[in-house]
């Protein structure tokens, strides 16, 4: 059963009444098509009419819609093959943070080998309690590492999706190191030698997308975020309360239009009308064939530039007041 967001009641409603129409049709075999036609242009113009004039908070519901796709989604439509590894060689493996090789390809094109990495979230209690919400601990951005490093190793680029509502912040991540991980992270991505992508296809909060987000290229879906810190988070600092949640999300401009005019992220991803949900297949689809024209670029590229450019974009961002 689709699930419909708060904003999306009119659409819903609409809906429920071309479905009735739909089954009425069929137990008093009567002909309703014109109806049927008038309630279709309906809900596109509605559909087109509400997405097209989303708000800030609207987007950030949008990214944790429960039917969006996660990074296995993504992995399963994109990838020809793909072996999963496991394990950061130091505690254990962090089912929040999954990679490994697979292959992307499209017609007329040669199969490319990439390393993908992807916080992974879950879609019922039992997988959300085994994923950890998708918040990674210190050995899931270990272990992300050890991936990318591997991926150097045999020249292989590296894609890295984003979703996650930050890095988990229990005290036994702490113990272990949470804050040194995600450094360690931030220091060895930017001399990668192989191409890096960096795609947020969630939610993008905080050190914990931070982790996984140094690349020669970090774009995000439409429908997405990224910020140092949640609305509601945001909200419950400055104003004691959740309930200021959509105006810290104005306040925050953190949704894919306001991070590439801000020239944080370098470019956006369309997604198919009403979100990724509507279409995990367009869209893993679409999302495939920008991966690889980012990656047909950056391979024009000789390490050492990629390496420049990578640090210098990064350097480049922020306003210093002296």
């Amino acid at each position: 059963m689709r699930t419909y967001l708060d904003f999306e009641k009119p659409i819903a409603d609409l809906e429920a009444r071309l479905e009735e129409t739909r089954r009425l049709a069929q137990t008093n075999r009567v002909d309703v098509s014109e109806a049927v036609n008038v309630l279709e242009q309906s809900i596109d113009r509605l559909r087109h009419e509400i997405f097209q004039n989303l708000t800030r908070w609207q987007r950030v519901q949008l990214s944790r819609h429960p039917d969006r796709p996660y990074t296995l989604d993504y992995i399963s439509l994109m990838c020809n093959q793909f072996i999963e590894l496991h394990g950061d060689r130091t505690v254990r493996d962090d089912p929040a943070m999954v990679g490994g090789f697979c292959e992307l390809s499209r017609n007329g094109e040669p199969d490319q080998t990439v390393m993908i990495i992807g916080q992974q979230k879950g879609r019922n209690t039992k997988q959300r309690q085994q994923r950890n919400f998708g918040m990674a601990n210190p050995e899931g951005y270990r272990k992300a590492l050890r991936l990318m490093k591997l991926a150097e190793k045999f020249n292989k680029p590296i894609i890295a999706l984003i979703d996650t509502p930050g890095a988990f912040p229990g005290l036994e991540a702490e113990e272990r190191g949470q804050g040194e991980a995600i450094a360690r992270n931030l220091k060895e991505m930017f001399m990668l030698t192989v191409p890096v992508i960096c795609i947020i296809i969630g939610e993008g909060a905080s050190g914990g997308a931070l982790g996984i987000a140094i690349g020669d290229r970090v774009l995000m879906l439409e429908n997405t975020w990224y910020s140092v810190i949640s609305p509601e988070s945001c909200s419950s600092i400055l104003w004691r309360s959740w309930d200021f949640k959509e105006q810290a999300a104005e306040a925050l401009k953190l949704t894919a239009r306001d991070m590439q005019a801000a020239k944080l992220v370098d470019g956006i991803v369309n997604e198919p009308l009403g979100g990724a949900h509507n279409d995990h297949s367009e869209m893993a689809s679409h999302l495939k064939d920008v991966i690889l024209d980012t990656l047909a670029e950056l391979n024009a590229l000789t390490p050492d530039e990629r390496i420049n450019q990578r640090i210098d974009k990064f350097c480049a961002m922020g306003v210093v007041v002296e």
